[in-house]
């Protein structure tokens, strides 16, 4: 790969995109993926015309880009800056188009990656990630999704689970930040509770309404995430933290347990604390456990790990860890917390080091960033 290629087109490919019509930061981001596509793409298949490639998968990507922004915002423009409470408003079509893009010929995990792409307007990149898979993984699955509807006629929706996990993944990409989608996907759940009598329904609800109550304490003035335990517990929100637990309980009370009824728990129990060390973790470990029951999840099993390593102390915690692969999502730095807290101030600061470079947003780089230049500071005195 001639690096030196590369960075002598960038100028040149910026320019073409902006005479097109693009505005610079857009065409700007458009073409560091069209760079990273051909860092792929490129040592096994060089082009002919390497400007001529970066100019058209950066366009691609601009396109893109534009029509998943102009769907968000065409969806922002209906909705209020939080998610009001009590029933929901008169349903639109939007519900309706999950249920039709979860058909009954894909498969759950095909259904809903062709609706966050087609309906939820998020990217392959961030459908890839929520998934765990490559981006080219999940191009080649939703490829194969659009096939497989092709010609088919949308008249048997699909079920609920899938629908239901669409919205979850939709309302952890808006939840992110990345994409400003939390309230609309809480807006689609609180019509599905009205028309359905679930209780893995309302159970979704409950936990979506307990994590967007404390979206607002999630990030400092500058930008940078604040972790739970420093969160500041008077900036949440109690009535929508009271409709939540409201709604879990009336679904618990029916005895039909699902993995979001459980999530919700677990949430129920944080926003129930008084402070970060008056959180019952001993009831979130025993809640992990039915969530693991429920769902076999690696990510359920790393997050239970970190309520181990609280309620019986980090050493238990990282014995839980060593079982996981260190492959996970936020492996390196749960364990990094983990020696932490266990005095093992070294290896903590090597380990926060190595998780801020894998780390997939620059907010939690720069988080964890901090944590190692912190500890770092400390032993060097």
């Amino acid at each position: 790969m001639d690096e030196l290629l590369l960075r002598s087109l960038t100028p040149s490919v910026l320019a073409v995109l902006v005479r097109r019509g693009a505005d610079f930061a857009a065409a700007e981001d458009a073409v560091q993926d069209a760079l990273v596509e051909a860092v792929r793409v490129w040592p096994r298949d060089a082009p002919r015309d390497p400007k001529g490639w970066l100019v058209t998968v950066a366009w691609r990507r601009f396109l893109d880009a534009t029509r998943a922004d102009a769907s968000r915002r065409r969806r922002e423009d209906r909705l209020d800056e939080e998610p009001a409470p009590g029933p929901a408003p008169a349903v639109d079509d939007t519900l309706q188009l999950y249920f039709l893009c979860a058909h009954p010929s894909l498969t759950p995990s095909s259904a809903v990656a062709l609706t966050l792409r087609a309906v939820g307007g998020l990217t392959t990149r961030q459908i890839a990630r929520a998934y765990l898979v490559p981006e080219a993984t999940m191009a080649q699955r939703i490829s194969r999704a659009k096939r497989t509807v092709s010609g088919v006629r949308f008249d048997r929706p699909g079920d609920v689970s899938t629908v239901l996990r669409v919205l979850y993944l939709v309302f952890n990409e808006g939840y992110s930040g990345d994409v400003d989608l939390a309230a609309e996907a809480i807006r689609l759940t609180r019509q599905l509770a009205d028309a359905i009598d679930h209780p893995e329904v309302a159970g979704l609800l409950a936990l979506m309404l307990l994590h967007h109550a404390r979206r607002v304490s999630r990030t400092a003035a500058d930008g940078s995430l604040v972790p739970l335990a420093e969160q500041d517990r008077g900036l949440w929100d109690t009535g929508m933290i009271a409709e939540g637990v409201e709604i879990l309980q009336a679904a618990l009370a029916r005895d039909r347990l699902g993995e979001f009824q459980a999530q919700a728990a677990v949430a129920a129990l944080h926003a129930d604390a008084p402070s970060a060390g008056e959180t019952d973790w001993v009831q979130i470990v025993e809640w992990y456990d039915e969530l693991a029951g429920l769902t076999d999840s690696p990510v359920v099993r790393l997050n239970r790990a970190v309520a181990v390593g609280e309620a019986d102390g980090p050493r238990a915690g990282l014995a839980e860890l060593a079982a996981l692969s260190d492959a996970l999502p936020r492996h390196t730095a749960v364990a990094a917390y983990l020696h932490e807290r266990d005095g093992d101030l070294p290896t903590a600061a090597r380990l926060y080091a190595e998780a801020a470079r894998k780390a997939s947003t620059l907010a939690e780089r720069d988080h964890l960033t901090r944590q190692a230049a912190r500890l770092n500071a400390g032993l060097g005195s």
